[in-house]
């Protein structure tokens, strides 16, 4: 192993270690101590390095403005501490995205795009010491006990990950190792395509977005694979109860979560099957949706990243608190979903007066998910106060619609909300490198304002 291999390797481990045995905070008041330290030595040293904070000097963090992947976008030299121009990152992007080879560099910096869910592609920018403290840190997160002596005994085989997504990119083949057996599979190809390598590598630990999950859950049960996971981690979907109830069906494991994003490795499923904020390395403000504080869009300062600059940045996702303390006893917050993103959130009017209010994600999912196994697939797009509702069953089209009408009419009456216009339509499936999206705001009902 070459010098710089080792230094990295070491890198690695030293963030894993740390991670997993140093920032264990069952106290919230020392969790937010950690946090206040590390933001006043990121806003002192790091922050200034950036052309968009140069002149800023803020005294607390509150007072420096808003950001989010427009601000981001259009101004994206000011937001990295290494000065690149879009126009100078880009074209690596896109030349990885047409040709799947995800390994070129600008140096030892990375070069993603994102999924682009939230309506444009970003480009984000990770340094090589980033990428080998990212794999300590999500393996110290992430890994169960049990699967811990496969990364250090060398008289055990390595640990075998399968790993699936759109796009590949040198942040997540930095987990790969003489110790860790890492396998892309690569989206774009089709679900179909990578059965037979992923039965030969037999993976420990199966990483892919829910729907994959679910598609190759049908295959085993179908007995086309014949894998047997130790660990499943869902990644960049919204995990819904059916996908993780045949993912379980047909693997033995419940799938647990990584909450991970082109702005950061956000959360992760702690040992009690808690979804939790890493809030060890990041900093989040909650900006709270309703009164009752349950729903909040996170605002979050990623003070453990030196090269693109993270700062109270708005995403555009919907997360809903837990309502009790996790049992693990960790202090970050505790998250009973991710719901989905802001424009899943439908609006409808009130019967009683001129406003708008929220139809959110989970409430909505889990009125459809009654009417049980026929409704195999949805789509709902919201157009004003029409609904585009695109159907899978293996009924009579009809009978569904009928039975998707009337809940949704019986939800809007408990909720005392005007329904909306139905038309109905036949789902269709969408490329296998696209994430699910089950529910999209095109357009709000006009003259009225939207109250949460």
């Amino acid at each position: 192993m070459n010098s710089e291999r080792l230094i990295g390797t070491l890198r690695s481990i030293g963030a894993f270690l740390f991670s997993r045995y140093a920032l264990r905070f069952s106290s919230r008041q020392r969790l937010e101590a950690w946090q206040a330290r590390r933001l006043a030595h990121f806003m002192a040293q790091v922050l200034p390095r950036g052309q968009r904070f140069k002149s800023a000097q803020p005294a607390h963090l509150q007072r420096l403005p808003f950001m989010d992947k427009q601000t981001l976008m259009g101004d994206f030299a000011g937001f990295n501490t290494r000065g690149l121009s879009l126009e100078q990152v880009l074209p690596i992007a896109l030349k990885a995205e047409h040709s799947r080879d995800f390994s070129p560099t600008l140096g030892d910096i990375t070069v993603g795009l994102s999924s682009g869910t939230s309506g444009a592609q970003g480009v984000f920018l990770v340094s090589s010491e980033e990428r080998q403290r990212w794999a300590g840190i999500l393996l110290a997160r992430t890994l169960p006990r049990a699967l811990l002596p496969r990364l250090v005994c060398p008289w055990l085989a390595p640990l075998r990950i399968a790993f699936y997504l759109r796009a590949n990119s040198r942040l997540y083949t930095t987990l790969a190792s003489r110790r860790i057996d890492f396998a892309f599979h690569d989206l774009t190809l089709g679900l179909a395509a990578s059965l037979e390598s992923l039965e030969r590598q037999r993976p420990d630990v199966l990483v892919a977005p829910a729907t994959v999950l679910r598609g190759l859950a049908e295959a085993a049960l179908a007995g086309q694979l014949s894998i047997r996971p130790l660990h499943i981690l869902s990644v960049a979907e919204v995990l819904e109860s059916t996908d993780a109830e045949r993912v379980q069906a047909a693997f033995g494991r419940r799938p647990q979560q990584i909450y991970q994003a082109s702005e950061g490795f956000l959360g992760y499923t702690c040992k009690a099957g808690t979804l939790h904020l890493n809030e060890s390395h990041l900093h989040i403000e909650p900006q709270w949706l309703d009164a009752g504080r349950t729903r909040f869009q996170p605002i979050i300062t990623d003070f453990s990243r030196r090269t693109q600059l993270i700062v109270r940045y708005r995403l555009n996702d919907i997360l809903r608190v837990a309502e009790t303390p996790c049992p693990c006893g960790s202090a970050e917050r505790a998250i009973a979903a991710v719901e989905g993103r802001a424009d899943e959130v439908l609006w409808l009017p009130r019967l009683h007066c001129q406003e708008l209010a929220p139809l959110y994600p989970d409430v909505l999912r889990r009125a459809l998910l009654l009417l049980g196994p026929t409704l195999e697939e949805y789509q709902v797009r919201q157009q004003g106060l029409h609904w585009q509702v695109d159907l899978r069953t293996r009924d009579a089209p009809e009978n569904l619609a009928r039975r998707v009408s009337a809940a949704l009419n019986e939800l809007c009456h408990e909720l005392q909300l005007q329904a909306p216009r139905l038309s109905f339509g036949r789902w269709q499936a969408p490329p296998p490198q696209s994430k699910r999206r089950r529910l999209l705001m095109l357009q709000l009902p006009e003259g009225m304002p939207c109250v949460y």
